[in-house]
């Protein structure tokens, strides 16, 4: 059981569609031993919400959720794959981090409404909108783990070490802090490039916790707004859906790995 967080200080990098491919292989991965999963969209924008084609009419104010005002499981709502569900975005998202300021313990809000949901599903995903805000303390106090899509730039592994940067930092000024694991990966590659091809093989070298599968920039992940929904669902032959699934088979291994370390440590 893990809660995991699509995070990235840059936006456009492909957060929100490794939420919901993830999610997905997550679900049909879970289906055999009845596990589910649940996806927590946190952007305002609700692109995971229209992905998985939430209704309007069915979506919840999220504030009072994390105001500890509401019951966390009258927020989900089923989506239309199996294993899978949802709690939606709605608009007012866009005031979270004044509303996360105006709490008790305004670090662990999302947490206390989180942690819990590990006992119902096998995987928890948050998807993040970009920032580094209060918000994002919150998502680093929930998750186990930071799933960071960067493209091949020199600027996205200037935003990777902004992060990486911003968690030692509150590492070393804050006692008993709960630090995520930080899960990079390359995010809409094109291997046609020399550019990418170079700046992979350099970054990889230089970073050897970046994961090795990499997403490559596809048609058919452009393609999911139009079909309102994952790649597998609508094109099983595309190069994406490998690539999912061989990052998830990559997540899965790293977070096994850390777990196993952690309880030899304890």
């Amino acid at each position: 059981m893990a809660v995991l967080a699509t995070y990235n200080v840059k936006g456009g990098v492909g957060k929100t569609a490794t939420v919901v491919n993830l999610a997905h292989r997550a679900a049909v991965m879970g289906a055999a031993d009845g596990a589910r999963t649940l996806v927590f969209d946190l952007d305002p924008q609700g692109a995971a919400s229209f992905y998985f084609r939430a209704a309007p009419k069915v979506r919840r104010r999220g504030k009072s959720l994390v105001r500890g005002k509401g019951d966390v499981r009258e927020a989900i709502t089923p989506t239309d794959f199996a294993g899978l569900d949802l709690i939606p975005s709605d608009f007012s998202f866009r005031n979270l981090d004044v509303v996360l300021d105006g709490v008790r313990d305004p670090g662990r809000s999302l947490a206390r409404v989180v942690r819990p949901l590990t006992k119902r599903y096998g995987h928890v995903f948050l998807d993040c909108p970009p920032s580094i805000s209060r918000l994002s303390e919150n998502v680093f106090n929930a998750a186990d783990a930071l799933l960071v899509p960067i493209i091949p730039t020199t600027l996205s592994l200037r935003a990777l070490d902004q992060l990486n940067g911003f968690l030692a930092k509150r590492a070393a000024s804050e006692k008993n802090v709960r630090s995520p694991l930080v899960l990079p990966f390359f995010s809409m590659v094109d291997r046609r490039k020399r550019l990418h091809r170079e700046l992979i093989e350099d970054l990889c070298l230089a970073h050897p916790d970046i994961l090795r599968a990499g997403v490559p920039s596809a048609a058919a992940v452009e393609r999911m707004g139009a079909h309102q929904a994952p790649v597998a669902a609508f094109d099983r032959r595309s190069l994406a859906v490998a690539a999912y699934a061989e990052l998830w088979d990559e997540v899965l291994a790293r977070l096994s790995r850390s777990s196993a370390r952690a309880r030899a440590q304890a």
